[in-house]
């Protein structure tokens, strides 16, 4: 078993990368990108995209240097390559078996993951993530779907990477945050949501104090809710749900459209209007993001990527964003 990487010289971003592999398995793969402090976000079906200002410290870390060639050769060898007429496919797969796993661990932290239920050899807890997952992708969401879970996760590994700790409240709170999506205007979805986890989380056994602060933190993501200054579970929360505005621009097109068809029954008129005053109500705050690490990643190719879609409506809808 062995972990390899190729020189830096793949140009992306304003910097060179390197290719990171396993010639055995997916999971030593993550265990040394996380010691790295690569983001889960790097790893791209079969490997991880490693910046240039981290290739040394991945050999001193036991990396080995190969060439370009050795790693799709190694890839190959494994089983692992996953090849360009194949990706398409194998992204929904990946991300399934991402999810399943950070759902197994987070039962670990709650003292949950394989607890069976009384003499049944059923595990409660599995089945609940089962369910979450099958809610993310109920047949009508466009936007709020499993892809939308994957990425507040991603950005919550991210954050925690740069120092931020995670609390488990906020990961059970990412999961449960839109597991209730019908597209309510008045805060029912919210409001539903924080019920079904508190009653979800309850009905298992865990700590009621716990509980009620998952609830807290998802009835707080309300759209409209005044929640000052907010302390870092929530904060952490909020962050990652809008991390979405720092995609690349074509995952941020993606987005965009994508909320668009979740408001197919609103007129493109009144959707502009709405959706207009929304982003720029985010860009009219003095930061998007309220903490310090989410800022330094995310906050410059958020205002960037708002300030796109704004001034893509009508001129009449335009408002001066400059801070």
């Amino acid at each position: 078993m062995a972990i390899l990487i190729d020189p830096p010289a793949w140009p992306a971003h304003g910097t060179l990368w390197s290719h990171l592999v396993s010639d055995s398995d997916y999971d030593e793969l993550h265990a040394f990108a996380a010691l790295l402090g690569v983001p889960r976000r790097g790893f791209d079906l079969d490997h991880y995209d490693v910046p240039a200002s981290l290739h040394a410290r991945a050999v001193a870390l036991g990396a080995r240097e190969v060439t370009a060639k050795d790693v799709v050769f190694s890839l190959r060898a494994a089983g692992l390559r996953v090849r360009g007429v194949e990706r398409d496919a194998a992204r929904p797969v990946r991300r399934r078996q991402y999810l399943v796993a950070e759902w197994t661990l987070l039962g670990d932290a709650v003292g949950m993951a394989g607890v069976a239920s009384g003499a049944s050899t059923a595990d409660p807890w599995r089945e609940l993530g089962d369910s979450l997952i099958g809610r993310w992708n109920e047949g009508h969401r466009r936007y709020h779907d499993e892809r939308h879970l994957e990425d507040v996760l991603l950005a919550l590994n991210h954050l925690g990477l740069r120092g931020e700790h995670i609390e488990v409240e906020t990961l059970l709170a990412a999961w449960f945050h839109d597991a209730v999506y019908l597209g309510a205007a008045d805060g029912a979805d919210e409001r539903d949501s924080a019920g079904l986890a508190v009653a979800s989380l309850g009905a298992l056994g865990l700590d009621s104090g716990l509980t009620q602060r998952v609830g807290d933190l998802i009835a707080a993501t309300t759209p409209g809710v005044d929640v000052g200054d907010a302390a870092p579970p929530l904060a952490h929360l909020l962050d990652a749900d809008l991390s979405i505005f720092a995609a690349s621009p074509g995952r941020y097109a993606e987005y965009a459209a994508a909320v668009r068809e979740e408001y197919a029954h609103v007129a493109d008129a009144d959707f502009a209007a709405g959706r207009s005053r929304i982003l720029s109500a985010y860009l009219a705050q003095p930061e998007i993001y309220r903490t310090g690490a989410a800022s330094e990643l995310w906050e410059a190719r958020a205002r960037a990527n708002l300030e796109r879609e704004v001034y893509a409506f009508p001129s009449n809808l335009w408002t001066d964003h400059s801070r």
